[in-house]
Protein backbone atom coordinates (compact mmCIF):
# COMPACT_ATOMS: atom_id res chain seq x y z
CA UNK A 1 0.00 0.00 0.00
CA UNK A 2 1.47 3.40 -0.93
CA UNK A 3 2.21 5.91 1.81
CA UNK A 4 0.80 8.71 -0.39
CA UNK A 5 -1.82 8.05 -3.07
CA UNK A 6 -2.71 10.73 -5.61
CA UNK A 7 -5.37 10.04 -8.24
CA UNK A 8 -6.61 12.51 -10.86
CA UNK A 9 -5.61 15.57 -8.84
CA UNK A 10 -6.98 18.79 -10.33
CA UNK A 11 -6.32 22.28 -9.06
CA UNK A 12 -7.82 25.39 -10.61
CA UNK A 13 -7.81 29.06 -9.70
CA UNK A 14 -10.88 31.18 -10.43
CA UNK A 15 -10.19 34.88 -10.86
CA UNK A 16 -11.81 37.91 -12.48
CA UNK A 17 -9.78 37.14 -15.60
CA UNK A 18 -11.03 33.57 -15.87
CA UNK A 19 -10.06 30.12 -14.67
CA UNK A 20 -6.51 28.77 -14.65
CA UNK A 21 -6.25 24.97 -14.70
CA UNK A 22 -2.96 24.65 -12.83
CA UNK A 23 -3.19 20.86 -12.46
CA UNK A 24 -5.06 18.61 -14.85
CA UNK A 25 -5.34 14.99 -13.74
CA UNK A 26 -2.08 14.32 -11.86
CA UNK A 27 -1.74 10.75 -10.55
CA UNK A 28 1.10 8.95 -8.77
CA UNK A 29 1.98 6.86 -5.71
CA UNK A 30 4.74 7.44 -3.17
CA UNK A 31 6.05 4.52 -1.15
CA UNK A 32 7.92 4.40 2.13
CA UNK A 33 11.64 5.13 1.73
CA UNK A 34 11.22 6.28 -1.88
CA UNK A 35 12.55 9.49 -3.42
CA UNK A 36 10.32 10.71 -6.26
CA UNK A 37 11.52 13.54 -8.50
CA UNK A 38 9.22 16.15 -10.06
CA UNK A 39 10.89 17.98 -12.94
CA UNK A 40 9.74 20.56 -15.45
CA UNK A 41 10.18 24.25 -16.22
CA UNK A 42 8.59 27.03 -14.17
CA UNK A 43 4.80 26.98 -14.46
CA UNK A 44 4.56 23.24 -15.14
CA UNK A 45 2.66 22.56 -11.91
CA UNK A 46 5.34 21.13 -9.62
CA UNK A 47 4.87 23.53 -6.71
CA UNK A 48 1.07 23.56 -7.04
CA UNK A 49 1.15 19.76 -6.77
CA UNK A 50 3.05 20.05 -3.49
CA UNK A 51 0.78 22.79 -2.10
CA UNK A 52 -2.34 20.84 -3.07
CA UNK A 53 -1.10 17.74 -1.23
CA UNK A 54 -0.22 19.79 1.86
CA UNK A 55 -3.60 21.54 1.90
CA UNK A 56 -1.99 24.96 1.43
CA UNK A 57 -3.90 26.14 -1.65
CA UNK A 58 -6.12 29.06 -0.56
CA UNK A 59 -9.78 28.21 -1.27
CA UNK A 60 -11.04 30.46 -2.81
CA UNK A 61 -9.67 31.38 -5.31
CA UNK A 62 -8.24 27.87 -5.51
CA UNK A 63 -10.25 24.69 -5.90
CA UNK A 64 -8.68 21.25 -5.33
CA UNK A 65 -10.42 18.04 -6.37
CA UNK A 66 -9.24 14.45 -6.81
CA UNK A 67 -10.55 10.93 -7.18
CA UNK A 68 -8.23 10.06 -4.28
CA UNK A 69 -5.74 12.02 -2.16
CA UNK A 70 -4.67 9.88 0.78
CA UNK A 71 -1.75 9.89 3.19
CA UNK A 72 -1.27 6.69 5.20
CA UNK A 73 -4.96 5.89 4.68
CA UNK A 74 -6.13 9.38 5.71
CA UNK A 75 -8.29 11.28 3.21
CA UNK A 76 -6.61 14.66 2.87
CA UNK A 77 -9.52 16.23 0.96
CA UNK A 78 -12.02 15.65 3.76
CA UNK A 79 -9.62 16.28 6.65
CA UNK A 80 -10.50 19.23 8.90
CA UNK A 81 -8.25 22.29 9.22
CA UNK A 82 -7.23 21.10 12.68
CA UNK A 83 -6.29 17.65 11.37
CA UNK A 84 -4.18 19.22 8.63
CA UNK A 85 -2.44 21.52 11.13
CA UNK A 86 -1.63 18.50 13.28
CA UNK A 87 -0.32 16.66 10.22
CA UNK A 88 1.81 19.45 8.71
CA UNK A 89 5.21 19.83 10.30
CA UNK A 90 4.86 16.47 12.00
CA UNK A 91 4.18 13.47 9.76
CA UNK A 92 4.25 15.57 6.58
CA UNK A 93 6.66 18.45 6.08
CA UNK A 94 7.63 20.78 3.25
CA UNK A 95 10.72 22.82 2.42
CA UNK A 96 9.59 25.91 0.52
CA UNK A 97 11.38 27.74 -2.29
CA UNK A 98 11.67 31.16 -0.66
CA UNK A 99 12.91 31.01 2.96
CA UNK A 100 12.75 34.78 3.46
CA UNK A 101 8.99 34.72 2.91
CA UNK A 102 8.47 31.59 5.03
CA UNK A 103 10.53 32.47 8.10
CA UNK A 104 8.96 34.93 10.54
CA UNK A 105 11.19 38.05 10.52
CA UNK A 106 10.39 39.01 14.14
CA UNK A 107 11.06 35.62 15.76
CA UNK A 108 14.48 34.15 16.42
CA UNK A 109 15.67 31.13 14.50
CA UNK A 110 15.68 29.10 17.72
CA UNK A 111 12.04 29.98 18.46
CA UNK A 112 10.96 28.92 14.99
CA UNK A 113 12.75 25.56 15.15
CA UNK A 114 11.66 24.67 18.70
CA UNK A 115 8.02 25.65 18.05
CA UNK A 116 7.38 22.52 15.98
CA UNK A 117 9.23 20.29 18.45
CA UNK A 118 7.23 21.56 21.42
CA UNK A 119 3.90 21.41 19.60
CA UNK A 120 4.22 18.05 17.87
CA UNK A 121 6.69 16.21 20.10
CA UNK A 122 5.77 17.68 23.49
CA UNK A 123 9.39 18.53 24.33
CA UNK A 124 10.22 20.91 27.14
CA UNK A 125 12.27 24.05 26.47
CA UNK A 126 15.69 22.50 27.18
CA UNK A 127 15.08 19.32 25.15
CA UNK A 128 13.77 21.33 22.21
CA UNK A 129 16.82 23.62 22.36
CA UNK A 130 19.21 20.67 22.32
CA UNK A 131 17.41 19.18 19.34
CA UNK A 132 17.45 22.55 17.54
CA UNK A 133 21.23 22.82 17.99
CA UNK A 134 21.62 19.28 16.65
CA UNK A 135 19.49 20.10 13.61
CA UNK A 136 21.44 23.27 12.77
CA UNK A 137 24.70 21.35 12.99
CA UNK A 138 23.21 18.64 10.81
CA UNK A 139 22.51 21.12 7.98
CA UNK A 140 25.95 22.69 8.20
CA UNK A 141 25.39 25.92 10.17
CA UNK A 142 28.45 26.75 12.31
CA UNK A 143 28.23 28.02 15.91
CA UNK A 144 24.76 26.52 16.09
CA UNK A 145 24.06 27.33 19.74
CA UNK A 146 24.93 30.99 19.25
CA UNK A 147 22.86 31.17 16.05
CA UNK A 148 19.67 30.18 17.85
CA UNK A 149 19.25 33.76 19.09
CA UNK A 150 19.73 35.29 15.62
CA UNK A 151 16.93 36.59 13.40
CA UNK A 152 16.37 35.58 9.74
CA UNK A 153 17.75 38.85 8.34
CA UNK A 154 21.09 38.05 10.01
CA UNK A 155 21.50 34.95 7.84
CA UNK A 156 22.52 34.69 4.21
CA UNK A 157 20.05 33.27 1.69
CA UNK A 158 21.74 29.88 1.73
CA UNK A 159 21.78 29.75 5.53
CA UNK A 160 18.08 30.65 5.69
CA UNK A 161 17.40 27.79 3.31
CA UNK A 162 19.31 25.45 5.62
CA UNK A 163 17.20 26.67 8.55
CA UNK A 164 14.06 25.80 6.56
CA UNK A 165 15.47 22.32 5.96
CA UNK A 166 16.21 21.93 9.68
CA UNK A 167 12.63 22.93 10.57
CA UNK A 168 11.20 20.47 8.04
CA UNK A 169 13.34 17.62 9.38
CA UNK A 170 12.80 18.43 13.05
CA UNK A 171 9.99 15.94 13.69
CA UNK A 172 11.32 13.23 11.34
CA UNK A 173 8.33 13.33 8.94
CA UNK A 174 7.10 10.29 7.07
CA UNK A 175 6.70 12.37 3.90
CA UNK A 176 9.02 15.26 3.06
CA UNK A 177 8.32 17.56 0.10
CA UNK A 178 11.39 19.53 -0.96
CA UNK A 179 10.60 22.36 -3.38
CA UNK A 180 13.91 23.51 -4.90
CA UNK A 181 15.47 22.82 -1.50
CA UNK A 182 19.10 23.21 -2.58
CA UNK A 183 18.81 25.95 -5.23
CA UNK A 184 20.31 28.69 -3.03
CA UNK A 185 23.12 26.50 -1.66
CA UNK A 186 26.69 26.11 -2.85
CA UNK A 187 27.70 22.70 -4.18
CA UNK A 188 29.40 21.51 -0.98
CA UNK A 189 26.35 22.22 1.21
CA UNK A 190 24.11 20.86 -1.54
CA UNK A 191 26.01 17.57 -1.43
CA UNK A 192 25.69 17.54 2.36
CA UNK A 193 21.91 18.01 2.19
CA UNK A 194 21.52 15.34 -0.51
CA UNK A 195 23.51 12.91 1.67
CA UNK A 196 21.28 13.82 4.61
CA UNK A 197 18.15 13.04 2.57
CA UNK A 198 19.64 9.69 1.51
CA UNK A 199 20.35 8.76 5.13
CA UNK A 200 16.88 9.90 6.17
CA UNK A 201 15.17 7.64 3.65
CA UNK A 202 17.47 4.72 4.47
CA UNK A 203 17.36 4.96 8.27
CA UNK A 204 13.81 6.16 8.95
CA UNK A 205 11.88 5.20 5.81
CA UNK A 206 10.91 8.81 5.11
CA UNK A 207 9.46 9.21 1.61
CA UNK A 208 10.55 12.28 -0.33
CA UNK A 209 9.09 14.28 -3.21
CA UNK A 210 12.06 16.18 -4.65
CA UNK A 211 11.07 19.11 -6.88
CA UNK A 212 13.93 20.46 -8.97
CA UNK A 213 15.07 21.96 -12.26
CA UNK A 214 18.42 20.18 -11.85
CA UNK A 215 18.19 16.94 -13.84
CA UNK A 216 21.66 15.88 -12.72
CA UNK A 217 20.67 16.16 -9.06
CA UNK A 218 17.44 14.26 -9.71
CA UNK A 219 19.34 11.53 -11.55
CA UNK A 220 21.72 11.06 -8.63
CA UNK A 221 19.16 11.20 -5.81
CA UNK A 222 15.75 9.96 -6.98
CA UNK A 223 14.42 6.45 -7.58
CA UNK A 224 11.59 7.55 -9.89
CA UNK A 225 10.82 10.74 -11.76
CA UNK A 226 7.65 12.43 -13.01
CA UNK A 227 8.16 14.88 -15.87
CA UNK A 228 5.51 17.63 -15.71
CA UNK A 229 4.33 20.03 -18.40
CA UNK A 230 1.30 22.36 -18.43
CA UNK A 231 -0.15 20.84 -15.25
CA UNK A 232 0.17 17.23 -16.40
CA UNK A 233 2.55 14.34 -15.91
CA UNK A 234 3.74 13.63 -19.45
CA UNK A 235 6.29 10.94 -18.55
CA UNK A 236 6.94 8.78 -15.50
CA UNK A 237 9.26 5.95 -14.66
CA UNK A 238 12.48 4.83 -12.97
CA UNK A 239 14.95 7.70 -13.17
CA UNK A 240 17.66 5.72 -15.00
CA UNK A 241 15.14 4.42 -17.53
CA UNK A 242 13.56 7.82 -18.23
CA UNK A 243 16.87 9.63 -18.75
CA UNK A 244 18.43 6.82 -20.81
CA UNK A 245 15.34 6.14 -22.95
CA UNK A 246 13.07 9.23 -22.83
CA UNK A 247 9.58 8.65 -24.16
CA UNK A 248 8.28 12.21 -24.54
CA UNK A 249 9.42 15.13 -26.66
CA UNK A 250 9.46 17.40 -23.62
CA UNK A 251 11.85 15.10 -21.77
CA UNK A 252 14.08 15.14 -24.85
CA UNK A 253 13.94 18.95 -24.82
CA UNK A 254 14.84 19.17 -21.12
CA UNK A 255 17.80 16.86 -21.61
CA UNK A 256 18.98 18.96 -24.55
CA UNK A 257 19.13 21.98 -22.22
CA UNK A 258 21.24 20.13 -19.65
CA UNK A 259 25.07 20.16 -19.72
CA UNK A 260 26.62 16.67 -19.79
CA UNK A 261 30.20 15.62 -19.17
CA UNK A 262 29.86 12.21 -20.79
CA UNK A 263 29.48 13.61 -24.32
CA UNK A 264 31.27 16.27 -26.32
CA UNK A 265 28.52 18.81 -27.01
CA UNK A 266 29.56 22.23 -28.19
CA UNK A 267 26.21 23.94 -27.63
CA UNK A 268 23.09 23.35 -25.55
CA UNK A 269 19.76 23.22 -27.38
CA UNK A 270 17.10 25.50 -25.84
CA UNK A 271 13.38 24.73 -26.03
CA UNK A 272 11.94 27.41 -28.29
CA UNK A 273 8.69 29.20 -27.49
CA UNK A 274 6.67 29.60 -24.29
CA UNK A 275 4.46 27.29 -22.21
CA UNK A 276 0.77 27.33 -23.19
CA UNK A 277 -2.02 29.22 -21.48
CA UNK A 278 -3.73 27.10 -18.82
CA UNK A 279 -7.09 28.81 -19.16
CA UNK A 280 -8.43 26.37 -21.75
CA UNK A 281 -8.11 22.55 -21.65
CA UNK A 282 -5.93 21.53 -24.62
CA UNK A 283 -7.37 19.32 -27.36
CA UNK A 284 -3.92 18.20 -28.53
CA UNK A 285 -0.60 17.64 -26.79
CA UNK A 286 0.16 20.95 -25.01
CA UNK A 287 3.84 20.65 -25.94
CA UNK A 288 3.12 20.33 -29.68
CA UNK A 289 3.95 23.96 -30.70
CA UNK A 290 7.42 23.64 -29.11
CA UNK A 291 8.19 19.99 -29.90
CA UNK A 292 11.16 19.13 -32.12
CA UNK A 293 10.19 15.46 -32.57
CA UNK A 294 6.44 15.69 -33.33
CA UNK A 295 4.78 13.43 -35.90
CA UNK A 296 1.55 13.65 -37.92
CA UNK A 297 -0.47 11.85 -35.23
CA UNK A 298 0.35 14.65 -32.79
CA UNK A 299 -1.76 17.03 -34.91
CA UNK A 300 -4.88 14.88 -34.90
CA UNK A 301 -5.31 13.38 -31.41
CA UNK A 302 -4.31 13.92 -27.79
CA UNK A 303 -1.78 11.21 -26.83
CA UNK A 304 -2.61 8.94 -23.90
CA UNK A 305 -0.10 7.32 -21.59
CA UNK A 306 1.54 4.30 -23.23
CA UNK A 307 3.94 1.79 -21.75
CA UNK A 308 7.58 2.36 -22.63
CA UNK A 309 9.03 -0.31 -20.36
CA UNK A 310 8.62 -1.70 -16.88
CA UNK A 311 6.86 1.00 -14.81
CA UNK A 312 7.80 3.54 -17.52
CA UNK A 313 5.08 5.39 -19.44
CA UNK A 314 4.83 8.52 -21.58
CA UNK A 315 2.02 10.48 -23.25
CA UNK A 316 3.62 10.85 -26.68
CA UNK A 317 2.92 9.64 -30.22
CA UNK A 318 6.51 9.91 -31.46
CA UNK A 319 8.91 6.97 -31.70
CA UNK A 320 11.99 8.20 -29.87
CA UNK A 321 14.17 5.12 -30.30
CA UNK A 322 16.46 6.91 -32.80
CA UNK A 323 17.06 9.55 -30.10
CA UNK A 324 18.12 6.82 -27.65
CA UNK A 325 20.83 5.75 -30.09
CA UNK A 326 22.05 9.32 -30.63
CA UNK A 327 22.06 10.12 -26.92
CA UNK A 328 24.04 6.99 -26.12
CA UNK A 329 26.65 7.74 -28.76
Amino acid sequence: MPLLEVRNLRTRFRTDRGTTNALDGVSFDLHEGEVLGLVGESGSGKSVTALSIMGLVPQPPGEVTADALRFDGMDLLTASKRQMRDLRGDRMAMIFQDPMRCLNPVLTIGRQITEALRRHRGMDRDAAKRRAIELLEMVGIPLAEKRLSAFPHQFSGGMRQRVMIAIALSCQPRVLIADEATTALDVTIQAQIVDLVRRLTRDTGTAVIWISHDLGLVAGLCHRVNVMYAGRIVETGPVDEVFARPGHGYTVGLMGCTPRIDRDIARLTPIEGLPPSLSEPPSLCPFLPRCAVSVDACRTAMPSMREMGQAHAAACHADLRPFWKRSAA
